[in-house]
């Protein structure tokens, strides 16, 4: 299926491992110009290099880091069509009170605020070109609290929220806003939050109805697609990829 995204400029951000780079390389397998945005200078050189795309450092807690990135990204490649929000996952506590202070101001820099401020530099554009795609990277934590996130827990749902009354704005316009949920995918987080990938696989075989652990690629399909302009009638929705172990529905 062609996806429509040859020549389109996407940028991702937390780009260089995970789920995060799973989507950027399948954006780039799909012909689109990317940008990969993520702290270490030396990681998004590789990873730019290796898909042919631009690479731009950047920390999403650092909201003066916004608009360097966005002007950069379309100096580099042009104005941005496609913006995977992917910010990854602050930290974990077992108490959920425990967070201090600067924990909770700097996950909502991170998941809230500087997504917020990069959609708001590249939507209006967007919706005056008449094509756009922002595909949120978040968590099944956004529906069903999950023990030791609760930075997570409080913030991912926000912005979905705010996305989804950005959907019902521009809806018209051509500019999409959805979210991938992911459930436990092998990453390092999953890895580092079960003492190790082999405790992770082997909770994930106890407790996941899909008896394994997720793949980074198996979310990547999924972003690419709502990225895609086969999705253009797709907006203001959140996909749960999680083996069926959330719940809700």
């Amino acid at each position: 299926m062609d996806l429509g995204l040859i020549g389109r400029v996407a940028l991702v951000t937390g780009a260089t491992r995970g789920i995060g780079r799973a989507i950027a390389l399948a954006l780039a397998a799909e012909g689109a110009r990317v940008a990969v945005a993520a702290r270490s200078a030396e990681a998004v050189r590789a990873l730019a290099r290796e898909i042919g795309g631009s690479g731009h450092v950047f920390d999403s807690s650092d909201l003066g880091a916004v608009d360097p990135l966005v002007d950069s990204v379309r100096e580099a490649l042009g104005p941005i069509d496609v913006y995977v929000v992917n910010t990854g996952g602050p930290a974990r506590f077992a108490d959920p009170l425990a967070p201090s202070a600067e924990d909770w101001q700097d996950a909502h820099r991170s998941l809230v605020v500087s997504p917020m401020l990069i959609m708001r530099r590249v939507v209006p554009a967007m919706a005056e070109r008449g094509f756009g795609r922002v595909v949120a990277v978040s968590s099944s934590a956004a529906l069903e609290p999950i023990e030791g996130l609760q930075l997570s827990n409080v913030n991912r749902p926000g912005l979905l929220a705010g996305m989804k009354l950005l959907a019902r704005e521009h809806a018209a316009a051509g500019v999409t806003f959805n979210a991938v949920l992911p459930g436990r995918i092998a990453t390092d987080r999953i890895a580092s939050g079960h003492g190790g990938m082999e405790a992770a696989e082997r909770a994930a075989r106890a407790e996941v109805p899909a008896r394994r652990l997720g793949a980074p690629r198996e979310i990547a399909d999924v972003a690419a697609f709502l990225c895609s302009a086969r999705a253009s009638y797709v907006t203001g929705q959140s996909v749960l990829v999680d083996g069926g172990l959330t719940r809700s529905w």
